[in-house]
């Protein structure tokens, strides 16, 4: 009995190429995202108690220092201000400062796939959050917070020194697996950063910036404590969350590619605009990261608005609202429906305005 070949079809072909590219640019970004993630958490929590004596201040600074915290990429900074929010430190408009201002995950994407768009963006978000604020504050008992303790302890380890000086010389005489993987996996990233096998082919600002970020991710995962490289940066990034990002990156890109291939997509984006924007934002009101991938990489093909990735940015957080819906489901759903009124009411009117 002999074999005989099957000549691939014309969209078994087409379907080849569409997933062998998309996979090829999902791992790109997963990578850049990864790296991105480890820089701002090592700042972060480098910071985190400069940010904690700021939101326990003034309302005014109180409102800003949690619009910065949202406006980091990723949820560490939501979740900082929700902690804070749950043990009556600060207002319900800080944490409705910080939900606007916050993208999530998807800030991530965004820096890698316009980055001088997405920092006007995350401007914008955070001028609007600390806007809305005061108002929220105004009808709003200030400090009602939820059933929890009076007063927020910061456990030890989160203020450990990120860089434990000549410690570091020990911590290499026997590294562990975590320690090696990473550190490889960060030259790696350089490597094709600097080769233009990654980001763009020519030396620009953006190559540089690939190489800065792989450089500083370098040296904090060959250098922090161990307790801050098995449970920020492996537990919480490698293991939490880059899977996720790279799931949804790549499922995101291959139907968009699919769907762009087979349907005209743009033309009914463009002729169902305001639809897309009610649609925006609904699923923005989704707390998870992910879904709203969509509207990033519409807005990257310049298939859709800004307007109506504003008002999806608006309106979600990512993961930030879960440690609220967990304390308190009704604060959880009034924070939401300010944020979509808001979202909805600011991408409205940039989109009448044909931005």
């Amino acid at each position: 009995m002999s074999l005989t070949f099957v000549p691939r079809s014309p969209l078994s072909e087409i379907m080849i190429t569409l997933f062998q590219t998309q996979l090829s640019a999902a791992l790109m970004i997963t990578a850049f995202v990864a790296v991105m993630m480890i820089t701002v958490e090592y700042v972060s929590v480098l910071s985190r108690g400069t940010f904690q004596q700021a939101l326990g201040s003034t309302s005014w600074l109180q409102y800003a220092a949690a619009a910065a915290l949202g406006a980091l990429p990723g949820c560490l900074g939501p979740f900082t201000v929700v902690t804070l929010y749950t043990h009556r430190v600060v207002s319900l408009g800080a944490v409705v400062a910080a939900m606007i201002a916050t993208s999530g995950d998807e800030a991530f994407l965004m820096f890698a796939l316009f980055p001088a768009t997405a920092a006007w963006l995350t401007l914008g978000l955070a001028a609007v959050g600390v806007a809305v604020a005061p108002l929220v504050d105004l009808v709003a008992d200030r400090r009602r917070g939820t059933q929890g303790c009076p007063s927020l302890a910061i456990h030890e380890a989160d203020t450990c020194r990120c860089f434990p000086g000549w410690e570091v010389i020990g911590q290499w005489r026997h590294p562990s697996g975590v320690r090696t993987g990473l550190t490889v996996a960060m030259i790696g990233f350089v490597a094709v950063a600097a080769t233009g096998l990654v980001g763009p082919p020519q030396w620009d600002w953006v190559r540089v910036t690939l190489l800065a970020v792989g450089l500083f991710g370098a040296f904090v995962v060959s250098t922090v404590p161990d307790h801050f490289l098995r449970d920020h940066l492996w537990h919480h990034v490698v293991i939490r969350h880059a899977p996720r990002v790279f799931a949804w990156t790549f499922g995101v890109l291959l139907a968009v590619a699919v769907l762009s291939r087979f349907v005209d997509l743009v033309s009914y984006v463009q002729q169902n605009l305001w639809a897309v924007l009610g649609v925006a934002g609904l699923i923005g009101t989704i707390p998870e990261s992910g879904p709203h991938l969509v509207f990033v990489k519409l807005f990257a093909d310049g298939h859709m608005p800004l307007s109506i990735l504003i008002a999806n940015s608006i309106v979600q957080d990512g993961h930030g609202m879960l440690p609220l819906l967990a304390e308190s489901r009704r604060d959880f759903v009034v924070v939401k429906a300010i944020n979509l009124a808001v979202g909805l009411a600011v991408g409205a009117v940039l989109l009448a305005l044909s931005l």
